[in-house]
């Protein structure tokens, strides 16, 4: 038979954008010898303190000695498939009590696999048809703009500011997709240090989103990914913790807190929907359409990260605190680093100084496409990521992104070296 064609195959799977998150995680393997700042992933170093065998066995001894489970019985669920809502909804919903001062019940929590899968059953559940509009800050986490398009959500993207979105362009398209005959029906933020734009929303900026949302009849999904890495003692309180009208999906992940491979994340979503004559929570709908997704998120991964949660007293902010201090350190690290070598090179290169998070996004006078960024990896030896593929238009043409979670201070050193002679040579005389 003929092969397939890209055009008999959904319109998303010929979008670049699909391929990012791949791209993230391999291409260090292309070009094992340069030094990395693509992925944006925990410092490996930080995974051998990670007993997981123990942390297994603090939660079957959580099931038996809490919830009243024989120890057979305690063993054999993390070995089955599982409730689609999860097995860790009740330590979730403490840790976010107790670190987060959210009013959050264990039954409007859905532990998904990944915060990936949050965003796609979220906008699955709150986008009814094409006049449905998701709403980004303009640049994105490529996630929730890939989700979107896999699920033929149209996506708009609002200004970004100082302050992480800029909320009167927010309302200037309320307007326009009314004009339209549509409704921005969510909106999609990470306050705490976006990927990648680095931006942290100060409290009244909260507030105002949250108003904002009333008025216009929209929902708040916060992505909560990067909020860890805030300074100490400077803790905001999170979307979720300041919304009385129940306008907030909260999502979170311990990828970063805890470690990846666990493939663990989770959803707060306590919006009533009526039925019947009465009503369910949101989360019973996600936990319905995670059903026909993944069925259920690995009991396995569940534990352990259950049992990381419970040997740190139920708190992410204890469970994190050593991890925040390397990534702040990295973070100040690469910034200085930038400052002391790129300061003279080209009067157009600049670069931002977030307080928090993983990354520097610099801006230089030449497009940062994937051919300058195979010059880099096999000329330079360094290796980061194109801004373009977080951007909806061409803004981000001229803009890379560098990670400083995944390197040691050293290695830092050596990256913005070879970055430095990379770019003095490339931007001022490219040989492309």
């Amino acid at each position: 038979m003929p092969p397939l064609t890209v055009d008999q195959l959904h319109a998303s799977l010929g979008d670049p954008l699909l391929g990012s998150i791949g791209f993230l995680n391999e291409v260090m393997g292309r070009y094992p010898d340069a030094v990395s700042f693509a992925p944006g992933a925990p410092h490996p170093s930080l995974f051998s303190e990670i007993d997981i065998g123990s942390c297994i066995r603090r939660f079957i001894a959580h099931l038996v000695h809490e919830r009243g489970l024989a120890v057979s019985q305690a063993r054999r669920t993390l070995f089955e498939y599982g409730p689609s809502r999860g097995l860790i909804n009740d330590l979730v919903a403490d840790t976010l009590r107790r670190d987060h001062g959210m009013d959050v019940h264990s039954d409007s929590v859905v532990i998904t696999a990944g915060a990936q899968e949050g965003m796609l059953l979220c906008l699955r559940a709150l986008c009814a048809g094409p006049r449905d509009v998701l709403a980004i800050v303009d640049p994105c986490f490529a996630g929730v703009t890939g989700a979107a398009r896999l699920l033929g959500v149209p996506v708009v993207g609002v200004d970004e500011s100082p302050e992480g979105v800029d909320l009167d362009s927010l309302r200037k398209e309320c307007r326009a997709a009314r004009l339209r005959g549509q409704r921005i029906r969510a909106c999609y933020v990470a306050p705490g240090f976006s990927n990648p734009g680095g931006s942290r929303m100060p409290l009244e900026s909260r507030r105002s989103l949250l108003d904002v949302a009333e008025r216009e009849d929209f929902y708040v999904l916060e992505d909560n990914a990067y909020g860890f890495t805030a300074p100490m003692g400077a803790d905001i309180p999170q979307l979720k913790a300041l919304d009385t009208g129940r306008r907030v999906l909260h999502i979170g992940t311990f990828a970063k807190v805890c470690f990846p491979g666990a493939r663990v994340g989770y959803v707060v979503a306590d919006q009533p929907v009526q039925e019947d004559g009465g009503h369910q929570l949101l989360a019973r709908h996600l936990a319905a359409l995670k059903s026909m997704v993944t069925v259920n998120t690995s009991p396995l991964g569940q534990a352990v990260i259950g049992g990381m949660l419970l040997e740190h007293g139920g708190s992410l902010i204890e469970l994190s605190r050593t991890k925040a201090a390397l990534y702040r350190r990295n973070l100040v690290h690469l910034a200085d680093a930038l400052d002391q070598n790129l300061r003279d090179t080209h009067p157009r290169i600049r670069w931002n100084h977030p307080e928090g998070g993983f990354f520097v996004r610099v801006r230089i006078p030449v497009r940062a496409d994937m051919e300058l960024l195979a010059v880099s990896a096999e000329k330079y030896g360094v290796l980061w990521t194109p801004m373009s593929q977080f951007y909806l238009g061409s803004a981000g043409d001229y803009e890379l992104r560098l990670s400083c979670s995944y390197l040691t201070p050293e290695e830092i050193d050596e990256g913005v070296r070879r970055l430095t002679g990379f770019l003095r040579k490339e931007t001022l005389h490219p040989h492309r």
